[in-house]
């Protein structure tokens, strides 16, 4: 199961009360406070994991609670400080306050982490009080509360290529024949449904993540079919790889095809159109695909419109070579 959304309730641990109590020794001819501190409190803490893939464990438990710090006892001991709950989620994931919609922390490397929810201070004892002047204070204070917070966890995949295109137009099966990852591929329309991340080998030193976006549809930027969902996984993509298929099931025209898809990501997010974008027609195998390429480098202008197939390989491995050349020149130009 595949979550990319959630919204949970944390809840950060009280802090323990601090004690009153008084000394009552034999030999000790003068007593007097002994009474310690409170423990503090637990905090919720979210960590990025690597490994952690999907947000599900937090689908099924919408409260999250830290422990309480336990209170203070005589003989000036303090109270136990409460454990902090560590929340594991994946690179990626973004947090947000849900009560004022501000976007609080993106957790996008392994390890990032970020206190949530702050346990409350322990309460002090009455020892905490004494004085010269107040040599038998009976004054004592209780724990903190401990903070809490509604919050949005939303997952955008980390990959440095997205391949985009209508459904069916060859994804699943490009992302597989490239990596070793191993989708659900059929001739059906959103086969799938989640993004799928693979890694990518170019040569002995150089890599890449290539995620397959599930297909969107005219309207997507508006939210209609899943269309916010999967346009969110692609806002962290350096490069877009879009695929056109050259004869559609549905028998659609492939350039109005590829007109729609630039058109949804112009409406979701003017600098999620501007990204560097690689025109691929898939299936070269089929009949007619070579007029579809023709016809497409006419429409953009570009003569660098790769015609490939999944099926056969023929045109991959100059597609992938494009692909990490490029994203080496976005690495010099950042640096």
């Amino acid at each position: 199961m595949f979550v990319d959304r959630v919204e949970i309730e944390v809840i950060a641990g009280r802090g323990g009360d601090g004690c009153m109590a008084f000394r009552r020794e034999k030999h000790v001819p003068r007593g007097g406070p002994c009474g310690g501190d409170g423990g503090d409190g637990g905090s919720v803490v979210i960590q990025a994991k690597s490994g952690v893939n999907s947000l599900v464990a937090f689908a099924h438990q919408r409260h999250w609670r830290a422990e309480h710090g336990a209170p203070g006892t005589g003989s000036d001991c303090h109270g136990r400080s409460g454990k902090d709950l560590i929340l594991e989620v994946p690179p990626g994931t973004v947090i947000i306050d849900k009560e004022i919609g501000l976007e609080i922390r993106d957790l996008v490397q392994d390890g990032d982490q970020i206190v949530a929810a702050r346990g409350g201070k322990g309460g002090w004892g009455n020892t905490h009080f004494k004085s010269s002047t107040n040599q038998a204070p009976r004054e004592t204070t209780s724990g903190g509360q401990g903070e809490s917070r509604r919050l949005i966890l939303e997952l955008k995949s980390i990959a440095d290529v997205g391949l985009i295109g209508m459904p069916n137009a060859g994804k699943s099966t490009m992302l597989s024949r490239l990596s070793r990852a191993r989708p659900e591929i059929a001739d059906y329309p959103f086969t799938t449904k989640f993004p799928n991340l693979g890694m990518v080998s170019v040569d002995l030193d150089r890599s890449f993540v290539l995620a397959d976006i599930p297909g969107l549809i005219e309207g997507a930027a508006e939210g209609h079919g899943l269309g916010h969902d999967f346009l969110r996984h692609i806002m962290r993509a350096g490069i877009l790889v879009h695929l056109v298929e050259p004869m559609p099931m549905d028998q659609t025209d492939p350039i109005a095809n590829y007109r729609t898809i630039r058109h949804e990501l112009e409406q979701y997010s003017a600098d999620l159109a501007k990204r560097p974008e690689i025109l691929v027609v898939t299936k070269s195998e089929l009949p007619g695909s070579e007029d579809v390429h023709k016809r497409l480098c006419e429409e953009v202008g570009r003569d660098d419109v790769h015609l490939v197939s999944a099926v056969t390989g023929s045109g991959l491995n100059r597609l992938v070579r494009h692909i990490a050349d490029l994203l080496a020149a976005q690495a010099t130009v950042a640096k």
